[in-house]
């Protein structure tokens, strides 16, 4: 609990001067409530004081210090004599009884409003942080994670934490205040009239602890469920295409309604259990007033003055209130802990893909790519083994084989979105793991057989590839890929928004969107990982004009299984479960009769 409340702490520390505050204000906001009692008594001693003053006695002021006695009933004598010459004191007093609660009022918007500025902005900071820190996370962690339980741990993990910031601070400090200073007053006051009172309260300690570990078990599960119906929605969103040609919308909604049936089950488990606390407590104070009552009735010889009891008997019941709400503290402590326990380890995540400590300069353009002794395994699942090549600068490199023969792989590394297990590679000799990611991508474009589009215009997906290029250049890599003639038959034209994930156009034109944000990133080394598989023909021999256009000039690693598109490679690799079989140029390898002659022939057989 230490270990959270301390991280909790650390995320506010930014905006501690405000939250200095808010606890300053809970603190005042706390006095103010033995205050509010305070000043009924006095303003109704004044106005209506004892006729004798050695009856005053029987009032709760026998207990202060006698000067502040004698302070007292001067003030009382003087403020009687002044009724009756000035009228307007009468009304002065009783306006400070609204007045003080204004001030409580007051004080406590202000304790609010400050903890809750702090929250806010403490969550946001920790959901960018979180996002941040997820998309530094090396790829091999979203192979293992499901984006709506990501999502969900950003959303809704982190919201359990804003409860507890928007709430706890403000009970921690202005209940206890209050609760510590209303008590003191009791006791100082009638101590041993107070001590028979409370003597029920601390029974109620068993069952809240009982309700505790049922609300720490369930917030567990809530967090787990909230999880289970993002990723449900996600993948229904997303796959909406196979959901409704499969008639899949009444297993769907059965999944996402049986997910919702057991977190409203752990919700309710939840309100239960922080429910309870609240009228137990005022049920065993209650109980405490009576053994009061009893002790008086049937024990005590003398009784306390009428006025005394009943400020006693208010005093207590002005106690549950702070009590209720550190009893509720504690139940969101909890499920805040459960919550934060799975956003907090995913910050404590460490990414497999380590950033140097002092960065090498990458100089790819004119650069050779080696590959030495290169080995890579998913887990227990060899996908390189021993890959010894070399690609020269400015050449066409095709890599090809049966799918899982580790071509994707191979480029993955390159990218460092995985380091090898064993072996090095190199560009222009230098270890590319010496090399900041950002240098190194910021020198390698990328276009992909799934094309990723974002909803937004279309210039705004272009100028990714460059972020602040200007409109010229955008249009100017748009015509080098081919597309500037479908954008401007656009009404809207490069300002046309495309949707999610490019959804308002076709499968080349997406394609050439992705190829001209290639183009203006205008990097040395271009990686094709099957950029043309999923066209018809029409729209490949498009994109492939648009290709041979981006690969002028660039080291190009092409990964193809329509081996029509590279014919003209300089080099072809073929690869076979992990291991390089072949190479060579395509009229040497259909001639050597291996591995490639045989998809040559699968291919071109008709």
């Amino acid at each position: 609990m230490t270990k959270f409340l301390l991280r909790v702490w650390g995320l506010a520390e930014p905006y501690r001067l405000r939250l200095y505050l808010g606890v300053l204000t809970g603190i005042v906001t706390g006095l103010m409530s033995p205050l509010v009692i305070g000043t009924i008594m006095f303003v109704y001693s004044a106005v209506f004081p004892s006729p004798d003053p050695s009856g005053a006695a029987q009032l709760p002021m026998q207990k202060l210090p006698v000067f502040v006695q004698q302070w007292f009933y001067a003030a009382c004598e003087a403020i009687k004599g002044g009724v009756q010459t000035h009228p307007w004191i009468k009304v002065a007093l009783i306006v400070a009884i609204p007045l003080v609660m204004f001030l409580r009022g007051f004080f406590g918007y202000l304790n609010v409003y400050l903890l809750q500025w702090v929250a806010s902005r403490t969550i946001a900071d920790l959901r960018v942080k979180l996002f941040r820190h997820l998309l530094d996370l090396s790829a091999g962690f979203y192979s293992q994670n499901s984006s709506g339980q990501l999502i969900s741990r950003v959303i809704n993990d982190t919201g359990a934490v804003q409860n507890i910031l928007n709430n706890a601070v403000s009970v921690v400090v202005r209940d206890p205040v209050s609760l510590i200073s209303i008590l003191t007053l009791l006791l100082w006051q009638q101590p041993k009239l107070t001590l028979i009172a409370m003597v029920a309260l601390p029974v109620v300690i068993i069952p809240i602890a009982i309700f505790n570990r049922k609300i720490r078990r369930s917030s567990r599960e809530i967090q787990m469920q909230s999880a289970e119906l993002t990723q449900t929605m996600a993948e229904a969103f997303t796959g909406h295409r196979i959901v409704k040609a499969y008639n899949l919308e009444p297993i769907v909604a059965g999944q996402f309604q049986n997910a919702a049936r057991r977190f409203v089950g752990h919700y309710m488990r939840i309100i239960r259990a922080s429910s309870i606390p609240g009228p137990l407590i005022e049920f065993f104070g209650s109980c405490g007033v009576a053994l009061l009552l009893a002790y008086l009735i049937y024990l005590s010889p003398d009784h306390p003055n009428p006025a005394v009891f009943l400020q006693l008997i208010g005093s207590i019941f002005f106690i549950y209130q702070p009590l209720k709400n550190l009893t509720q503290l504690q139940n969101q402590v909890v499920q805040a802990r459960a919550a934060s326990e799975r956003a907090f380890a995913l910050l404590d995540t460490q990414t497999t893909v380590v950033e140097p400590a002092q960065p090498r300069k990458l100089q790819a353009a004119g650069a050779d790519i080696l590959f030495e002794h290169v080995h890579f395994s998913y887990g227990e699942k060899v996908a390189l083994d021993d890959i010894n090549l070399e690609i020269k600068s400015g050449r066409l490199v095709a890599l090809v084989g049966a799918s899982g023969s580790g071509k994707t792989t191979l480029t993955n590394l390159l990218l460092r979105f995985y380091d090898p297990t064993r072996g090095a590679i190199r560009i222009g000799g230098v270890d590319i793991r010496e090399v900041s990611t950002r240098d190194l991508r910021s020198q390698i474009a990328v276009v992909t057989q799934e094309t990723i589009l974002f909803d937004d215009t279309i210039r705004r997906n272009v100028e990714l590839g460059r972020p602040g290029a200007t409109n010229d250049e955008i249009i100017a890599a748009a015509k080098h890929a081919y597309a500037s003639d479908f954008i401007m038959q656009r009404p809207e034209g490069f300002d046309a928004v495309i949707g999610e994930k490019g959804v308002m156009l076709s499968g080349g034109q997406r394609q050439r969107i992705a190829i001209a944000r290639a183009v203006l990133r205008n990097a040395p080394i271009l990686v094709l990982d099957e950029a043309t598989s999923a066209l018809d023909t029409e729209s490949e021999r498009a994109v492939q004009v648009a290709l041979d256009e981006l690969m002028k000039g660039r080291t190009t690693i092409c990964i193809a299984h329509r081996l029509s598109t590279i014919l003209h490679a300089d080099l072809i690799v073929v690869l076979d479960q992990g291991r390089i079989v072949e190479t060579g140029r395509h009229d040497e390898l259909v001639r050597r009769g291996g591995v490639y002659q045989k998809l040559y022939e699968l291919q071109f057989s008709s």
